[in-house]
């Protein structure tokens, strides 16, 4: 007969295992994650923190600095990308506010939490602020010579985002080139990519081409679904979704401007789970098809066909819907999950942290299940003593 401690465990496991929920876990696929923050729902950092580390993510993308996550990921072996927003480009033109910046955002955390990358301005050159296009690249060199100055090269990296817009032609993506308007920007940007060894960050959505022209554009191509795909007429490559497409068409454009030595890396990418009536495809099964499906081929370490030695590196949008952001109502509806922790839809992965980790406040439900598991947590001390008893 089991002792009276292993009889209580096994209840209450049974117990707790009904009352948690399955979560999606992405289990050890290297696959970063983007964690926007433009919400007024989400839980806080620390939950957070437990969450991705039952998910086994271990890269993650902000939009900022926040001090909360950082401090909330000490100790942690997640990777940080930090963001530096637009608004910050022309004070990182001064060498001594850029100091600044480092000192208070990086240097005051790195030795605790793992910072990586450091993304100066999002999407600028794709906007109508000439100027801001023009306080790019001093402002990376500004940052990226504020972190030397602190001996942090060798840990953090400098980059900047930009939109798949920068593109002029994609198609085939043999022939891809970057628009001219922006040649005069990205010549000297690429030559400093390549003089520091950091990579170039691509936000890609195939969403946006099917949306756009759903009756010209196969959803199994943008869906990574089996379709004919298309053949490179110039290199005989084949490409069956819309993605490996689009890196290649950028790596094309990089060697039109004299490098072959910088890797494309997908920054943002995702699909949104809902939209407006006249955003097509914008559906929870097309979510659930694309991320899922996009997983799935990181975890096999697929390449791209012009690429094949180089694992395509992804940071999927979002980590959760963010309820206070602009615009159409497919940019509320990114995230793979609610605020609540739960997920927003069945990928085929599941994970094994219960939902009340991230519940933004206490119910009677959780409450339930976080006695639960102290009592497992602690019952399981005792049932080695009886076990101990029985053998002797």
């Amino acid at each position: 007969m089991a002792s009276p401690s292993l009889s209580s465990l096994v209840l209450f496991l049974s117990l707790f295992l009904l009352l948690s929920g399955p979560i999606l876990q992405i289990d050890g696929l290297g696959v970063g994650i983007n964690y926007g923050q433009i919400a007024n729902n989400l839980p806080s950092p620390s939950r957070v923190a437990i969450l991705l580390q039952s998910l086994q993510i271990n890269r993650v993308k902000l939009y900022d600095a926040d001090p909360n996550v950082l401090q909330a990921f000490a100790n942690s072996d997640v990777e940080f990308v930090l963001g530096l927003g637009n608004e910050y480009l022309y004070n990182m033109t001064d060498p001594n506010k850029a100091l600044t910046w480092i000192r208070t955002h990086v240097q005051s955390y790195i030795s605790q939490t793992k910072i990586t990358c450091i993304t100066v301005g999002n999407e600028v050159l794709t906007g109508d602020d000439l100027q801001l296009k023009s306080y790019l690249l001093p402002a990376m060199q500004g940052v990226y010579y504020a972190l030397g100055s602190l001996g942090l090269t060798t840990q953090v990296t400098v980059t900047t985002a930009h939109s798949i817009g920068i593109l002029g032609n994609s198609y085939p993506p043999s022939s891809g080139s970057f628009r001219p308007d922006l040649a005069e920007y990205l010549q000297p940007m690429l030559n400093f990519h390549s003089q520091i060894n950091s990579p170039f960050l691509i936000n890609a959505y195939p969403f946006f081409a099917y949306k756009g022209n759903p009756d010209q554009v196969s959803l199994d191509y943008v869906l990574f679904r089996p379709n004919p795909g298309m053949t490179d007429p110039n290199t005989n490559l084949h490409y069956d979704n819309m993605l490996y497409a689009q890196i290649d068409a950028v790596y094309s454009a990089i060697k039109q401007m004299g490098h072959a030595d910088i890797e494309v890396r997908i920054s943002e990418t995702g699909w949104p789970s809902k939209g407006d009536p006249d955003e097509v495809g914008a559906t929870l099964e097309n979510a659930a098809a694309y991320n899922g499906n996009l997983l799935r081929r990181i975890q096999r370490k697929e390449a791209t066909p012009g690429r094949p030695s180089v694992p395509i590196n992804v940071y999927v949008f979002a980590l959760f819907n963010e309820d206070m952001k602009p615009g159409p109502t497919s940019e509320r509806n990114y995230g793979l999950y609610y605020p609540d922790a739960t997920p927003v839809y069945n990928i085929g992965l599941q994970g094994n942290l219960p939902q009340f980790y991230t519940h933004s406040s206490d119910t009677p439900r959780t409450q339930l299940v976080s006695w639960i598991i102290l009592y497992i947590y602690f019952s399981r001390f005792f049932l080695i003593k009886d076990e101990s008893r029985c053998k002797n």
